[in-house]
């Protein structure tokens, strides 16, 4: 279970203004969050070797291989490469694990790692030779070369990894009086921010006001292939209401639905024939909405990405961040009590 984000902020601000430390603003909680996320998520590795070579308990909850296997489990997935034989890994891959091959829906293959040296002997033997039956593969550059080199569909190959963490993000707005107001919606990178009436802004041409009126003045539910709306980018999945005012105006238009795949620079233009009834006089023009950079979540404050941490977690990251908190705020003491706490935790975690 991941560790709420906006928890975690609220927490180390609490602390820090008890004790009457100073602020740390959003941006600043999000670059450290994510570097203190990176650092407890690779120390899990070399935890789960030193616990490996030390005797373990058998009750059940006290076992520490188990424990620290599970804080990897939040990050183990699986997923088909793409290209075709060189196959490359997912761009969120931290380390690899196994490689199958599965030509069909009963059929499961472990794919052998090899390396360099040992690739020539294996593919020149006639009994060693690869096959379809005992494939194997040679991973460099990012990519994993099967053999026998028949393989060529990614669809037919399934890679088991661990991913990276996700940068950290306390997305927020200005509330009336200037503060932040944490955003609950979740952030996709190239989607559209869920804000009341927050794309208005990015209609780069609304309709013309007329003598006659709206077909209707509330759309809900549009997509980007709805009767009316012709899109021109590769986005997918956006819902979005419409609201007009007596003369056929665009007032308000709220994103539902954030849908992915939206770039700067696409459109979604408006037909003014089937928005506006009796229209088509001298005037009268189509609606048109261009997305810019502040259109899309990635180039806003909005949106939140939670911590992929185990919630086992949230008092380590707690104090680490309050750690890395004396550094820019230039509190010594913020820092030496962190640092204190930190290593009592990982002598009662490891000894």
């Amino acid at each position: 279970m991941a560790i709420n984000v906006d928890t975690v902020y609220k927490t180390v601000l609490l602390i820090l203004n008890s004790e009457q430390r100073g602020y740390m603003t959003p941006d600043e909680f999000n670059k450290i969050g994510s570097q203190v996320q990176r650092q407890i998520f690779e120390a899990y590795f070399e935890d789960l070797n030193q616990q490996l070579r030390v005797p373990q308990s058998d009750m059940e909850y006290s076992d520490r291989v188990a424990i620290t296997d599970e804080k990897i489990a939040e990050f183990k997935t699986e997923l088909n490469p793409t290209g075709t034989n060189p196959f490359t890994v997912p761009d969120n891959l931290y380390r690899l694990g196994s490689i199958t091959y599965e030509p069909n829906v009963n059929t499961y293959k472990e794919i052998q790692r090899v390396g360099r040296a040992e690739i020539y002997n294996i593919r020149k033997a006639p009994l060693t030779a690869p096959t379809t039956s005992y494939p194997i593969y040679l991973y460099e550059d990012n990519k994993a070369l099967v053999y026998p080199e028949t393989i060529i569909d990614p669809a037919h190959i399934k890679m088991q990894y661990v991913k990276k963490p996700t940068d950290i993000r306390w997305g927020y707005y200005l509330g009336s009086l200037g503060q932040y107001v944490y955003d609950e919606n979740t952030f996709i990178a190239t989607g559209l921010p869920v804000i009341d009436n927050y794309l208005l802004n990015s209609i780069s041409q609304n309709f013309s006001e007329t003598t006659s009126s709206p077909t209707q003045t509330t759309w809900t539910g549009l997509t980007t292939s709805s009767t009316g709306v012709t899109y021109s980018g590769n986005g997918t999945g956006l819902k979005f209401d419409l609201t007009m005012n007596d003369s056929g105006i665009i007032t308000n238009l709220t994103v539902k639905t954030p849908g992915s795949g939206f770039l700067v620079g696409d459109t979604l233009t408006f037909d003014v024939d089937h928005f506006q009834s009796g229209a088509g006089g001298i005037g009268t023009v189509n609606a048109i909405l261009t997305l810019t950079e502040a259109s899309i979540y990635s180039g806003t404050t909005y949106g939140n990405t939670l911590f992929g941490l185990h919630n086992s977690e949230r008092t380590e990251l707690i104090l680490r961040i309050l750690l890395y908190s004396g550094v820019v705020i230039r509190d010594p003491q913020i820092i030496q009590i962190a640092s204190q706490k930190v290593q009592q935790e990982e002598v009662n975690e490891k000894s």
